[in-house]
This record gives structure tokens, C-alpha cells and sequence, in this order.
């Protein structure tokens, strides 16, 4: 089992308060029987005339998750798995780039966007065949090794990942839930314009802290840490 942290742009400074430099990452997780989990899928391509909050800092072509995954020698076609966290843009901004993989999401959340304008920019990534999708429902173990965990708060039905590595021992892939290494104390963590809902925010934080305290996790990694970002191995170095 290894874990790949691919860096899929970077945003900032704009109206959700992000400083410059803050990472859009997504994640490859390759198991030992060689099946490719992608964990998000980054920012879209961008277009003349995309809203400039969007776009006040941008990736270099590299950054497209197809470029990084070509990187280490994969194409569209070699991913199996496709684990949706959530579809805000610097997550789900290139979906529709894997059409052979399964996509894995939680319910509420699928639900949810289809109902929301927030969701409306990226549902053209998203809104996929059913037969492409997998529903879960609260926290579940995707394959030996990845855990899936519920994690609402910041939008509903979020989830985040739990990697039993062999070597590093299991890391969470906080996401969103908790973005940055300074919002690890759910009772004075900072909310967000963007966090949906600030009691599930508090809630999912404790969740996800006492699970990593419980399952002795070696290292939390953060959805938008700029600070943290460029402290971890990225390619062509891994976690395994």
C-alpha cells in the first residue's frame, strides 16, 4: 500500500479568506493487489472568463490531475476507484476525465448537490450514469486498508479517509473537515464563510481528532495547510 499526495493547484488570496499558496491536493492510494484509489481530482481546466475569485493564483499545466498522474506513469483509464470527498470546485473540478472508474460518495452528499447551487458549477464532473456510482452511507471501509469516514460539517456528507499504511501506520486524509493543523480544537477552531453548518464543523473536528487518537495515527493531513503542504513527501517520494 502506498499513498501518492499529488499537488492539483494552488488557490488564494480570494474570498473564502485563502492565503497565496494554499494547496488544492487530491491523493492516489495504490493497494497491494495494484488497484489505483484517486482521491479527488482537483481544480477544472480554466477558461476565459472564469470567475476571478476562482482564479486569483492557478495551477501550471503540470498541476491537471492527469498530468501528475502521468507522472507516475498512469493515464485516466488505470484508475478503478474515484472517491469523491465532496464536488466544490477544487475538488471535483475534473471528474468527468475518468470515465472507467467507479465513483464513491456518500449519499447525503449526492443528494444534496443535486439540490444545491453551491454544487451547480462542477455538476457537469459529477453528474455521472448511476451505474458508475457507489453509494455509502456513514463511515465504511472502501477496500482493506481505506476507510471512508462521514464527516459533515463543512457541507453535508463530506467524507474523509483513513489509510492503514504498512510502514507509515494509518493517515487521515482530513479534507475539509479540518483544513488546517490550526483548526484541530473543535471548540475554537475558526468557521469559515465556506463550512456549511458550524455545529456539524465542531462535531465532525472532535470526530476526526479522537479517531486519529484512537487509531494512533502517524500524521493528519490537511486539506488547504500552506504551511503544512510543503513539509510532506510528494512526488516522485511517497508514504507507504
Amino acid at each position: 500500500m502506498r499513498l501518492h499526495l499529488l499537488q492539483l493547484g494552488l488557490v488564494g488570496p480570494n474570498d473564502r479568506g485563502l492565503a497565496i499558496g494554499t494547496p488544492c491536493p487530491g491523493y492516489l492510494i495504490q493497494t497491494d493487489d495494484g488497484t489505483n484509489v484517486l482521491v479527488d481530482t482537483g481544480l477544472p481546466a480554466a477558461e476565459p472568463g472564469a470567475d476571478p475569485r476562482f482564479w486569483t493564483a492557478w495551477l501550471d499545466e503540470r498541476d491537471d490531475v492527469v498530468s501528475r498522474l502521468a507522472e507516475l506513469g498512469l493515464a485516466p483509464h488505470d484508475i478503478a476507484v474515484l472517491v469523491c470527498t465532496h464536488f466544490d470546485f477544487d475538488h471535483a473540478g475534473r471528474h468527468a476525465a475518468f470515465p472507467e472508474a467507479e465513483l464513491v460518495v456518500q449519499r447525503r452528499h449526492h443528494e444534496v448537490a443535486r439540490e444545491h447551487p453551491r454544487f451547480a458549477a462542477t455538476r457537469p464532473q459529477w453528474d455521472q450514469p448511476d451505474r458508475r456510482w457507489r453509494f455509502v452511507e456513514g463511515d465504511t471501509t472502501l477496500l482493506p486498508g481505506i476507510e471512508l469516514i462521514e464527516s459533515s460539517g463543512h457541507v453535508a456528507g463530506l467524507q474523509t479517509v483513513l489509510v492503514r499504511l504498512p510502514e507509515t501506520g494509518p493517515v487521515l486524509l482530513a479534507i475539509d473537515a479540518i483544513a488546517q493543523a490550526s483548526h484541530l480544537d473543535p471548540e475554537t477552531r475558526p468557521i469559515q464563510a465556506a463550512d456549511m453548518d458550524e455545529s456539524g464543523v465542531r462535531a465532525t473536528t472532535r470526530k476526526l481528532v479522537d479517531l486519529a487518537r484512537r487509531e494512533g495515527a502517524t500524521l493528519i493531513i490537511h486539506g488547504h495547510d500552506p504551511d503544512q503542504w510543503p513539509t510532506l513527501r510528494k512526488f516522485p517520494d511517497c508514504y507507504a
